[in-house]
């Protein structure tokens, strides 16, 4: 049961599964295991950029595409749920609910006509193509601040069941670590990892489809795929608009979450480097490696300079030190950590856990 609904994509390390059911039940549990608002802000980072980058990994991991338009779908999305629930007094699920049609059908037709004027060129014009539309939608987003509320953003509210006023009950839950409220966070919470691990098991169903196979195959040699018959330039293009689709939808569920939105929140430059970093270091090719590639890096985004607070703290006599581990360095501590796990993970962390699994089964038959 559990290898179909992987699509026969286990895997393959028993350490990389035991990483994994760790980190899945991480999640799932979050709320209990880690009360306070900043954990939970970050679980549900978590979950939306889990999201964001197994989509981006459908089109450089699978396919072979660089893209920097990814976060123009993101924002769609976002912006899509922001201006639906800011426009009515009353917001309601029929409401949001249009937003993220809207927001659906706009990423799927920008999404097909790029992938259609733009795939037929080599990769690297493709890339830049794709930085000047992202960057022409963002000024755009700023610009029209009667439609999007300009620098300032949107500020809306979600229907009453999402919101904190809603209580499952009058009395906290009586946790393991601190009491949690069972108010519409928790709710809201759940709704992102339902909504998230359905999207991860579709994505991992789709690259293990033939669709899936004959992507892959051009990533590794696109002539020989239009040799065997496929046409190319459709399979990218669909690649591209399936990409955008969940992209759009991850936009949805990060403004559902702030209850905001704005061009720094979902559409700035920033967050497409925060995706390309996660999929390296998780491992391209990999939808596993978009699971501990985001967990590890948001960890490392969200706690790092509380760490280095604690560390200048306790070297605080020792010359030099101090100034090294102070908290306003942390950007550096962050680009030394991505350097060292490029070198000793070139493949990523899921690549090199599967290369070590199946170096162990051929010293085990020898």
């Amino acid at each position: 049961m559990l290898t179909r609904l992987l699509s026969h994509d286990l895997p393959r390390s028993r350490v990389l599964a035991a990483v994994l059911i760790l980190l899945v039940l991480g999640l799932a549990f979050a709320p209990f295991l880690f009360p306070g608002v900043k954990a939970l802000n970050v679980a549900a980072k978590v979950l939306v950029f889990i999201a964001l980058v197994v989509s981006f990994d459908l089109l450089l991991g699978y396919t072979g595409i660089v893209s920097f338009a990814h976060t123009m779908f993101f924002g769609i999305g976002a912006y899509g749920v922001a201006i639906a629930l800011s426009a009515v007094e009353e917001p309601s699920w029929s409401a949001l609910l249009l937003g993220v049609l809207c927001a659906l059908v706009v990423s799927l037709l920008l999404s097909l006509v790029i992938g259609l004027f733009s795939l037929r060129v080599k990769a690297i014009f493709f890339a830049m193509i794709t930085l000047a539309v992202a960057s022409a939608f963002l000024t755009l987003a700023s610009q029209l601040s009667d439609f999007t509320g300009g620098e300032d953003g949107l500020s809306f509210s979600v229907p009453e069941l999402l919101t904190p006023g809603f209580s499952l009950s009058e009395d906290d839950f009586a946790g393991p670590f601190g009491d949690v409220a069972l108010n519409g966070r928790l709710i809201t919470y759940y709704l992102l990892f339902v909504v998230v691990t359905g999207m991860f098991l579709v994505m991992l169903r789709i690259v293990n489809s033939p669709f899936g196979r004959v992507l892959q195959a051009i990533r590794e040699n696109d002539f020989r795929a239009e040799a065997l018959g496929y046409r190319t330039v459709v399979y990218r293009t669909l690649s591209n608009v399936i990409s955008a689709a969940f992209a759009t939808l991850a936009g949805c569920l990060l403004a559902l979450w702030l209850r905001y939105n704005g061009p720094d929140t979902s559409l700035s430059f920033e967050i497409m480097l925060d995706i390309l970093l996660i999929v390296v270091i998780g491992g391209m090719g990999t939808l596993y490696g978009a699971i501990i590639g985001s967990v590890l890096f948001l960890l490392a985004q969200s706690y790092l300079q509380d760490l280095l607070r604690v560390a200048g703290d306790a070297v605080a006599g020792v010359p030099l030190l101090p100034a090294l581990l102070t908290p306003d360095r942390w950007l550096l501590w962050l680009g030394l950590l991505f350097v060292l796990s490029v070198y000793y993970f070139p493949t990523g962390i899921v690549g090199k856990l599967r290369e070590r699994a199946v170096l162990a089964r051929v010293k085990g038959l020898q």
